[in-house]
């Protein structure tokens, strides 16, 4: 499988990203010496290798993720640990029921980064990026049916302006599927920068804080394509009950929807009694690591035990 994948690999492809705050997740992950692990956000590989490599040679790990193609990458990076890594292309909302078809009736650590997949981000044919133009799409499992493209060009202008401000918390909302709708009256829209363009005239080219006026559009978009925010309720809701006495639970989000959802459900399950916080605040990136690694600056991580 490894050779396949990797002849069907383009050089740039075959590039292998760092994952964040991998010192702190191994740190609060490692330290009961896991021998059931869950990574429900794969990616290409990263969080899953420190933590292999860290625990017991019998550890065995489950690796999920949406994205056919950087759960290729993932299984070459992953290779040198044979049948110990079980990789699924799967949603982290089934993580209950595809757990335990692994066989993994209780799971000692859970570790979920909700951040994009700078490959998937690299790509213009993904269309995540206002940076780099390509098509509307926003897929994380390309074989979803919903693309950007469809909620740009057929969403009425409140649905527009509503998905906007609650996904992407953004104030210009309104003027902003006000312009969309106007344009498309002339024809489609099709492409990530027709789309960048439209919010700059919309909102004003002035970045607030460093940032673009396209950042929280686009995020919004991402979010309604893939249902993320639904999804990451499902996994609070599977991931705690799925682990065993003494097992713990890392989620890093990188936006505040979805980071006020991690800390609301772990403050309520700790108060509920069965499990310690214990990170009582969001750990952050340290200075060098952000430094090295721009995109993790946003990054927060909290972390989840069920009592032993």
């Amino acid at each position: 499988m490894h050779d396949a994948v990797a002849q069907t690999l383009s050089p740039p492809a075959a590039n292998i990203h760092e994952p964040v705050m991998a010192a702190e997740v191994r740190a609060l992950l490692g330290e009961p010496r896991p021998l059931r692990i869950v990574d429900a956000t794969l990616g290409t590989g990263g969080h899953a290798a420190i933590l292999l490599d860290a625990a017991p040679r019998s550890a065995r790990l489950l690796g999920l993720d949406r994205d056919a193609q950087v759960l290729q990458i993932a299984a070459m990076r992953l290779g040198k640990f044979g049948g110990r890594v079980i990789l699924r292309h799967a949603n982290f909302d089934a993580l209950a029921l595809l757990a335990g078809e692994a066989g993994f009736s209780a799971v000692d650590a859970i570790v979920a980064d909700l951040g994009m997949s700078s490959f998937a981000l690299d790509d213009p044919s993904r269309g995540f990026s206002f940076m780099r133009d390509g098509p509307l799409d926003m897929r994380m499992d390309a074989g979803c049916g919903l693309r950007a493209y469809d909620l740009i060009n057929e969403e009425t202008e409140a649905d527009l302006a509503r998905i906007i401000y609650e996904y992407g918390e953004e104030r210009g909302s309104r003027r902003i599927a006000r312009m969309i709708v106007q344009a498309r009256r002339r024809r489609p829209i099709e492409t990530t920068f027709e789309l960048r363009a439209l919010i700059e005239r919309a909102i004003g080219h002035r970045r607030t804080g460093g940032v673009h006026p396209a950042t929280r559009t686009f995020q919004a978009l991402r979010i309604a394509v893939n249902g993320e925010l639904e999804s990451l309720q499902a996994l609070l809701e599977q991931g705690p009950q799925c682990l065993a006495p003494g097992g713990r639970m890392a989620v890093i989000a990188y936006h505040s929807l979805e980071d006020r959802m991690v800390k609301t459900r772990m403050r309520e399950l700790a108060q509920q009694g069965g499990f310690t916080l214990l990170t009582r605040r969001a750990l952050r990136p340290q200075p060098a690591e952000i430094e090295h690694n721009p995109r993790s600056r946003s990054a927060r991580l909290r972390c989840l035990q069920r009592n032993p």
